[in-house]
C-alpha cells in the first residue's frame, strides 16, 4: 500500500440543473520518495485532485487513504490535525503572511497544535536547506518571486511532512530560479518525502520519476523516468 493512495475520486459541481465532473474517477498511487508530476491545461481539475488528496476538499465519490487510513471518514478536526502533521503544502502565488518575518512564517504550522522541540533550531535549517538563511528577518515585501517560494516550501517542511504538495509552485518565475526550486524538490524527494505537484511547464518533469496528464477531470498516466 503507498503512502497516498487516491482511488476513484470524483469531484462533482451543479450548474443550475446540470451538473459535470472537475476530477471523473481519478487513481492515483504516490510512493514515499516519489516525485510526480501532474500536468493538464487550466480547468482541467489539477488543483481539485490535490485539494481532495490534501484533505482541503471533500470529493463526491471514491476513498483517499494516506498511510492505509481514509482521511474523510474523521471529523474535520481530525482532518486538519491529520494534514499539519503529515502533508506539507505550497498553494499557487504568494502565500507568505505580509505582516510576519520569513522566520515567523516558517514557524506558523508548528504553532497550530501543541507541540514540544525546538522549532527556532529547525526552522533556521530549513531556511539554510532552502538557500534564504540570510532572510529570515525580512518581510514578504521585501524578497523576490523565487525568495518567496522558498519561504513558502520551508514552511511547508516545518512539521517534517511525509507529502509535500505543490500547486503551480514555478509558474512566476524565471528559468534559473525553475530549475533550482525543481533541484530543491529533487533533493526533498530524495531523502524521502513523496513531493507531487501540478506544473505547465514540460521542462520540469525530467526532474521527477512519474509524470501524469489531466484532461477534463480525467486523469492517466505518461511516462515513468529516473530522476536527475
Amino acid at each position: 500500500m503507498g503512502l497516498l493512495e487516491l482511488k476513484e475520486l470524483t469531484k462533482e459541481y451543479k450548474r443550475g440543473v446540470r451538473s459535470f465532473n472537475a476530477v471523473n474517477h481519478a487513481s492515483l498511487s504516490v510512493e514515499p520518495g516519489d516525485f510526480i508530476s501532474i500536468i493538464g491545461r487550466s480547468g482541467s481539475g489539477k488543483t481539485t485532485l490535490l485539494n481532495m488528496g490534501a484533505g482541503l476538499l471533500r470529493p463526491t465519490a471514491g476513498t483517499v487513504l494516506f498511510e492505509g487510513r481514509n482521511i474523510y471518514g474523521l471529523r474535520d478536526k481530525d482532518i486538519s490535525f491529520f494534514r499539519n502533521e503529515k502533508i506539507g503544502y505550497v498553494p499557487q502565488g504568494q502565500s507568505l503572511l505580509s505582516n510576519f518575518t520569513v522566520f515567523d512564517n516558517v514557524c506558523i504550522p508548528w504553532f497550530l497544535w501543541k507541540r514540544e522541540g525546538d522549532v527556532e533550531g529547525r526552522a533556521f535549517i530549513l531556511l539554510e536547506k532552502v538557500g534564504i538563511s540570510h532572510l529570515a528577518a525580512s518581510y514578504p515585501r521585501e524578497l523576490s518571486g523565487g525568495e518567496m517560494r522558498r519561504a513558502a516550501i520551508a514552511r511547508s517542511l516545518i512539521n517534517e511532512p511525509r507529502l509535500l504538495i505543490a500547486d503551480e509552485p514555478t509558474s512566476d518565475l524565471d528559468a534559473e530560479t525553475t530549475a533550482e526550486i525543481m533541484t530543491l524538490f529533487s533533493r526533498i524527494a530524495g531523502e524521502g518525502t513523496a513531493v507531487l505537484i501540478v506544473t505547465h511547464e514540460l521542462d520540469t518533469l525530467a526532474y521527477g520519476n512519474k509524470t501524469y496528464s489531466m484532461d477534463a477531470g480525467n486523469l492517466l498516466p505518461v511516462i515513468e523516468r529516473g530522476r536527475l
